[in-house]
């Protein structure tokens, strides 16, 4: 479990995620049994420039802001939040096109398959 020296306390303005994805995100977090927090970073790289990654982790890093949306944890370096910020991570179970989609209010631009952007 995390405790209060992990992480400072964000809230869903930073990220929120919304019920399909919440519930996604816990199914994979019982079938993959590698970390109870979902970590979204934003590096470069993609067809725009920046791309989102995301895994499950047991701890957060010193310094991570931890936002607690639909009843998922979520983990955020203080870089990646600086991009992030008002972003929605939902979730579309269609066999075309499906899969998690970011929603980020911040992106200038994003490349269609929604995994990659640039400010």
């Amino acid at each position: 479990m995390l405790t209060e020296v992990d992480y400072l306390q964000a809230n869903e303005k930073l990220v929120r995620l919304t019920a399909k994805a919440a519930e996604k995100i816990s199914q994979l977090i019982d079938r993959e049994n590698s970390g109870n927090y979902l970590r979204i970073r934003i590096t470069g790289g993609g067809c725009n420039g920046l791309s989102y990654k995301m895994k499950f982790v047991e701890v957060g890093k010193a310094g991570d802001l931890f936002v607690e949306s639909q009843g998922s944890g979520v983990l955020v370096d203080s870089k990646t939040a600086l991009y992030l910020r008002g972003t929605t991570l939902d979730y579309s179970d269609q066999l075309v096109a499906g899969g998690f989609k970011f929603s980020n209010p911040n992106a200038k631009a994003s490349c269609s398959c929604g995994e990659s952007f640039n400010l």
